[in-house]
């Protein structure tokens, strides 16, 4: 059975994802149920840094203007940190944020634009953040959203998610 896909529409494009729920089935299957309950609709990108990552998924962003952007876990709590595939940070691909503290991912998740191999959780170092999932269309959309004006890692011109659609 193939990985279920979700289509992202942001107010820049949209992009397609393929969600690793055959080797990621709890961190992926977190980002599904919000998806599907509609909690990232409406949410705008918080967080872009050029040569790095974009960033989405906390609640306060509703107000992409709201201090608390960033700060805002999933109605659900945290999940366990899901260690089992050893997928690297590579360009395209979502990986779970967190404070980094142990099991502290929820809602939060970054599209990387670069690769990032520090952050995998299987190399040396204090970053955690596990793959499930590849951008597998759309990548010119992850590339505008990145080469957007910011301030202090904002985007002066609010990006929005208008809604995410998962296939089963």
């Amino acid at each position: 059975m193939p990985n279920p896909t979700a289509i992202v529409e942001t107010t820049l494009g949209h992009f397609t994802i393929e969600l690793y729920l055959d080797q990621m089935p709890i961190t992926a299957g977190n980002f599904i149920r919000l998806a599907k309950e509609g909690f990232y609709d409406g949410l705008h990108f918080h967080r872009v840094i050029k040569k790095f990552m974009i960033q989405f998924g906390c609640p306060h962003s509703r107000d992409p203007r709201s201090s608390r952007a960033g700060t805002g876990d999933s109605p659900y709590g945290c999940i366990r940190d899901e260690h089992t595939a050893q997928i690297s940070n590579e360009p395209g691909t979502l990986s779970m944020a967190n404070s980094g503290q142990a099991n502290s991912g929820s809602c939060q998740f970054f599209i990387n634009t670069v690769h990032n191999s520090y952050l995998d959780w299987f190399t040396p170092g204090g970053s955690r953040h596990p793959v499930f999932g590849k951008v597998t269309s759309g990548m010119e959309v992850i590339k505008a959203i990145e080469a957007a004006p910011t301030s202090q890692d904002r985007p002066l011109t609010p990006i929005k998610v208008e809604r995410i659609t998962v296939s089963d």
